[in-house]
Order: C-alpha cells, then structure tokens, then sequence
C-alpha cells in the first residue's frame, strides 16, 4: 500500500459523522501563532501552549522567517486580524532548527541531482541561503521577525507582536519579545 492510500484508509477510519462539534472559522483565543513546519512540533506545540482545536489560527513555514515583507505569512495574518479577530500574534521559533545550519551548496547539488536545472537556481535564486531564510541563531530569528511584523505597514499597531523560543524535546517555551 503506498502512502496515499494509507492516508486515505486512516481518514475512514477516524472519520465518525457527528463526533466532532462544529467549530467557527474565528480562532476563539483571538491569536495567531507563526512557526516552524518542523515535524517535532506537530501535536506537540499547541498543547504545550494549552491550545486546543478551534483557539488560534498557526501559520507554518521553513524557519518560521519572513524572506517578503507582503509574502503569504503577512497575507495570512493580514487575513487573521481583519477578517477573523486575531487580537495578539506569536512568533515561535524552536532550538535545534535546520534553518540555522543550512548548507546552501550542498542543498544547491540535492536540487540538481533531483533534476532542478542548475540555470533555473542561479536565474530565479541567486542567494540561495538568503531566500530560504536561513540564519544562525533562532533568538535572533525571531526577535528579527518579530520586528518585520510589528513594524509593517499592514499590521495594526494595537496588536501584541510576542516572540518565543520552543524546545522540541521537552515542550518548555521562553520568552525573547513580550510584545505587550
């Protein structure tokens, strides 16, 4: 069986009309939270932070940084806020992010050796490390991305702009920007 149709057998499996209430699209903690994708942090976040299903709206992506200062992260919390209540935005970075040691070279090579035509990667992404947001030291990440959002034009000033560092190994987060 390949991995699409083991998805889909689970999906029947754990689908029961009626099981789960009827949620609102609003997150009803008023608050957005902006992280990583890293697999480590999938239902293991949210309730470390005593979220549960139908409370924030979570916006992922690699390294949890903004690289476009009108990109899809500002888009979606754009939407967030205007749209759907959000009140306070967290960003939460995570100790041991492969963002922080990324090989641009030896990434540059898995992509051609996947068949990426090397022309297309130096005319489309020339700075290859730059584009994907990597960075050295997750605090600074997110004290760093904390600002891009804070100070952007589109975002309200009256919306508490949090910074933390989450550890995927024992859950416990630490504050780097108290946004209030």
């Amino acid at each position: 069986m390949n991995l699409l149709d083991t998805i889909i057998d689970a999906n029947r499996k754990f689908v029961h009309p009626g099981a789960f209430p009827p949620l609102t699209k609003n997150p009803q903690k008023q608050l957005a939270i902006f992280t990583c994708m890293d697999t480590r942090l999938v239902d293991f976040l949210e309730p470390a932070m005593g979220i549960r299903r139908g409370e924030a709206k979570v916006i992922k992506n690699a390294g949890n940084t903004i690289i476009d200062p009108l990109g899809g992260v500002i888009r979606s919390l754009v939407a967030a806020i205007f749209m759907l209540g959000v009140e306070e935005i967290f960003v939460i970075g995570h100790l041991d992010c492969g963002m922080s040691c990324v090989d641009a070279d030896y990434l540059k090579q898995r992509m051609i050796e996947r068949g990426i035509d090397p022309h297309a990667i130096e005319g489309l992404v020339p700075d290859l490390s730059q584009w994907l947001g990597a960075f050295s030291c997750p605090e600074e990440n997110v004290e760093r991305v904390v600002n891009i959002i804070r100070f952007n034009p589109l975002i309200p000033k009256d919306v508490a702009v949090h910074g933390l560092i989450f550890c995927p190994d024992d859950g416990h987060l630490d504050v780097v920007v108290r946004g209030y």
